[in-house]
């Protein structure tokens, strides 16, 4: 039997990038997976249909995150096709406004607050309610939360240093549910949302793989994997914690 069989499992942001990698891998260890997208359909149905063909089950939930009423409206789609949660992951986010603190507006600063902490706060509010005892809640967090940020990310950095806290308080609150809460901090990964920086840029890319001493870049699959066994009895005995995900980049 596979490790998560007979367990559902809801991804935010789960049809691009990191997200769909944890998809991907949750579904293979026998879960069923909603797949959370705000805005691209397309890349949910792909999703869904890659895990389709793979031989699992996952489902597509659409929700905009970082407006009012986000949480209220993830729920009601996912309950429309599924009873209970077993298995949370806070994946969904923006970098935000890629400007030096000089020039961060008072919008774009409450833009990439709402999504990348408001909304795993309150989503995760709701979730109690359905996800059950035995449970797993796992957060999507940076490697630049432990250290000095670069001026460009600092708002973005500020966020996840609100999902750090988050997650040590909620795996206190919750221990006597058996339920346990990580976060996993990745370092900079091969997606879309880097691809400006990273893929374009030779040098760039050679210089976040220089970061690492496994001398690569990392890969969303890297972190679907860390993911992946934080979602299993495997790891029954971990909560609270921040998972370096960096690759060593931190060393």
């Amino acid at each position: 039997m596979r490790a998560l069989t007979g367990r559902t499992a809801l991804v935010t942001g789960g049809s691009r990038g990191i997200g769909r990698a944890v998809s991907q891998r949750l579904a293979r260890d026998g879960a069923r997976v909603a797949v959370h997208y705000g805005r691209d359909e397309v890349a949910a149905k792909e999703t869904v249909t890659a895990i389709e063909a793979a031989g699992g089950q996952a489902f597509a939930v659409r929700a905009e995150l970082g407006v009012p009423g986000d949480a209220r409206a993830l729920w009601e789609a996912f309950d429309a096709q599924a009873d209970g949660l077993d298995i949370l992951v806070n994946n969904a986010g923006t970098d935000g406004p890629r400007v030096p603190i000089g020039e961060v507006t008072e919008e774009g600063f409450d833009r990439v607050f709402a999504v990348n902490a408001k909304a795993p706060f309150f989503v995760t509010q709701e979730s109690l309610k359905r996800l059950r005892d035995g449970g797993r809640i796992i957060n999507v967090s940076t490697g630049l939360t432990h250290g000095a940020a670069m001026s460009e990310l600092i708002a973005y950095a500020m966020t996840k240093g609100a999902i750090d806290v988050f997650t040590a308080t909620l795996a206190k609150d919750l221990g006597k549910r058996g339920i346990t809460v990580n976060a996993v901090a990745p370092g900079a990964i091969d997606t879309d949302m880097n691809a400006g920086w990273l893929r374009t840029d030779e040098e760039a890319w050679q210089a976040t793989a220089d970061m690492s001493p496994l001398r690569r870049v990392g890969e969303p699959r890297d972190i679907g994997d860390i993911v992946a066994f934080l979602a299993s009895d495997d790891s029954r005995w971990v909560t609270g914690q921040w998972i370096d995900a960096t690759g060593g980049a931190l060393l």
